[in-house]
């Protein structure tokens, strides 16, 4: 059953690429000084926490070892340094809930106390970091999870701080927080609210989500199957739709 199930998931990706193939952008690079091209370049983290990245954390956690999660929280933690240590900015959200306050149809995750919303051992440094802006968020989209309560966005101040005109995004999940994220920054920058960004650029190696095979999420009522590959490329496929860049490499 499990080779069977592996090699229909390998055929369905196959048929999904060929019908809404991803081709990716240019690659970015960015310079001594911080800047790519087009100027200010600053590092959006999504997420990287242990209650989506950490084995058994918790209930949207995995609950095996998963190389698509691993190699997200490596490559986070491997941009995350350089930007730290050549003082480029550095933007980290976090999703953080209360206890009484549900996010439906999500099961409770990321509760405040629970260690589950805190950043992954290998990001844990970024918690001290001077050159580290974190907010922690109570809804997917980032974006909107920046607001405070007299209108303005913690965001949008941090990209006008830096003069910030390109933000590149890692993070998980891949089809959710980071591709919500990416379409709010995109509407925000259309209509003049986060001058002065110009692009968003997220990076496919340093994205993840998670994994739910049909096989499973038949056994789990109300639950929907959650193909790992095949969500998280269309979650880079609906990014790009939206104006967002897809770079599969990034040069420094």
């Amino acid at each position: 059953m499990g080779s069977d199930a592996s090699s229909a998931a390998a055929d369905a990706m196959g048929v999904l690429r060929a019908a809404v193939p991803l081709q990716p952008d240019a690659d970015l690079v960015l310079a001594t000084g911080g800047g790519g091209e087009r100027g200010q370049v600053g590092l959006v983290l999504i997420d990287v926490s242990n209650g989506f990245c950490t084995v058994g954390a918790g209930n949207l956690a995995p609950v095996t070892p998963n190389k698509q999660i691993e190699k997200m929280v490596d490559e986070a933690a491997r941009l995350a340094k350089v930007f730290c240590e050549r003082n480029w900015p550095v933007f980290a959200f976090l999703d953080t809930h209360y206890p009484d306050k549900p996010e439906p149809p999500f099961p409770p995750h990321c509760i405040i106390g629970s260690g589950e919303e805190n950043f992954v051992p290998a990001l844990e440094w970024l918690e001290k970091d001077p050159n580290v802006t974190i907010r922690r968020k109570d809804c997917i989209d980032g974006y909107l999870g920046a607001f405070e309560k007299d209108g303005s966005n913690v965001f949008s101040d941090w990209v006008a701080k830096f003069q910030i005109k390109t933000v590149l995004v890692l993070g998980i999940c891949t089809d959710f927080c980071v591709l919500d994220f990416a379409s709010s920054a995109l509407v925000a920058r259309n209509i003049g609210r986060v001058p002065p960004l110009e692009d968003v650029v997220i990076y496919s190696e340093g994205c993840a989500t998670y994994n739910l095979p049909v096989e499973v999420a038949r056994s789990m009522r109300g639950t929907l199957a959650h193909p790992q590959d095949l969500m998280h490329h269309m979650g880079l496929y609906m990014a790009k739709s939206r104006g967002a860049k897809v770079v599969d490499r990034i040069i420094i």
